[in-house]
């Protein structure tokens, strides 16, 4: 009952929200930024209406012990918690940003130019020219999250398919692609993403593969480890035996298997690619002017530090909290997933 409440109360903000949006403002399918809101909207709308009237769909752990005792141990983890909402605010909030945003993240208000102070028509202030900050966070989850997720997906494919050649083949295979992932980790961060955007251009895409292709190490280790492990496994042992192709065995027996290590990895490297970013775009290597990002924020409000602190102060908060909560989640996800716990 509890839950259903909450998801009216969520409903009407949202219906709220869309009303406001597609009638009074007109913004419905404008531009791609809108369209990606409106369809999010809808999506939005169709969960709470399922939580409210078939709340019993969403009971997927119904029959699987091994998902409800993760489940359960999952809930154990006050941070995890606080982090997964969090983040789902956060997540919200990058989607939503055309609908929720008071103010265009480039618009320019004449009557509080050069860095007025936090005020009732800008909650985070204006920056030196005139631009709501608050608009310009919320856009920034945009860059922050779409830059984050991207680069650990580019980074997870390159560094599982590695592992998984690594650690199932083994022998001179495994000595040689092991070798050649740690020299190409061995290259400092800052020297590689400035050949590689020197080389390709600065973008949002090129930022992208900068970060992508760093730290495979850490996927290409673990995935090893894992393999390792799994592969003298009895079934895959047998699938073997039945003659089953290599590419079978790693995609049907033993990746599957690897995902849950894989999974909490993934969570932690987000947090770490959004740093990085920031700290590209804070360098004049990642996101340019005037698109929000929350490392040119910081960037731009170093120069008036002492004058607006509130320039630097509100886009590093929103660093800091989703970087934690990206970390706060992996460690939850870690002790939730680990096979001891769930024995």
């Amino acid at each position: 009952m509890k839950k259903k409440i909450i998801a009216v109360f969520l409903l009407i903000i949202q219906l709220y929200i869309i009303h406001k949006n597609w009638f009074s403002r007109d913004r419905f399918w404008n531009t791609l930024d809108v369209k990606f809101a409106t369809v999010f909207s809808v999506l939005i709308i169709c969960f709470l209406l399922m939580v409210i009237f078939k709340a019993d769909k969403f009971n997927l752990f119904a029959g699987n012990d091994l998902a409800q005792k993760t489940w359960k141990e999952f809930n154990k983890s006050t941070g995890g918690k606080i982090a997964a909402i969090i983040l789902l605010i956060i997540i919200y909030i990058a989607f939503m940003a055309p609908f929720i945003s008071p103010y265009s993240p480039t618009a320019i208000d004449y009557s509080n130019m050069t860095y007025a102070a936090p005020s009732w028509a800008h909650w985070f202030g204006t920056d030196d020219f005139g631009r709501d900050i608050l608009a310009r966070v919320f856009y920034g989850a945009r860059m922050a999250l779409g830059v984050g997720f991207a680069a650990v997906f580019v980074n997870a494919i390159l560094g599982v398919s590695l592992g998984l050649i690594s650690g199932y083949y083994g022998g001179k295979v495994d000595l040689i692609v092991m070798r050649l992932v740690e020299i190409w980790n061995s290259i400092p961060f800052i020297l590689l993403a400035l050949a590689i955007i020197s080389a390709l251009g600065k973008g949002m895409l090129n930022i992208i593969i900068a970060v992508g292709v760093t730290g495979l190490i850490n996927f290409a280790r673990v995935t090893r480890s894992v393999v390792l492990q799994i592969k003298e496994k009895e079934y895959v042992q047998a699938a073997k035996a039945l003659g089953s192709s290599d590419f079978r065995i790693l995609t049907k027996h033993v990746l599957p298997n690897s995902i849950s290590s894989l999974i909490v990895l993934g969570t932690l490297r987000i947090g770490i690619s959004i740093l990085i970013v920031a700290g590209l775009s804070f360098l004049g290597l990642g996101v340019q002017p005037p698109a929000a990002s929350w490392g040119t924020m910081l960037k731009r409000g170093q120069e008036f530090l002492i004058m607006a602190p509130w320039m630097s102060i509100f886009p590093g908060l929103a660093i800091i909290i989703t970087v934690l909560s990206f970390n706060l989640l992996g460690d939850a996800l870690r002790d939730a997933l680990d096979p001891r716990q769930l024995d």
